[in-house]
């Protein structure tokens, strides 16, 4: 899996960091912890970001996702 964030220029260093995270499932308190700022600022952080506007495009190949089996390879019709 791999994750894609559009619009990243807009969002500094840390706002990165915490869309990131966000973006991949973490809590603010996970966050907090693993960035050593306070669960609020991660809070503050991600609202900032979500108002500056970015997207995520998350890419999940398909025989991730049990679409295709061993006999199959993605781009075969």
């Amino acid at each position: 899996m791999k994750i894609e964030i559009r619009g990243a220029e807009k969002l500094s260093f840390r706002e990165r960091q915490v869309v990131t995270l966000k973006e991949m499932g973490y809590s603010n308190d996970k966050i907090s912890k693993k960035l050593g700022l306070t669960s609020s600022t991660v809070a503050t952080l991600f609202n900032r970001a979500r108002n500056k506007g970015y997207g995520v495009v998350i890419i999940i190949p398909g025989n991730a996702l049990g679409l295709f089996g061993p006999e199959e390879e993605e781009g075969d019709s």
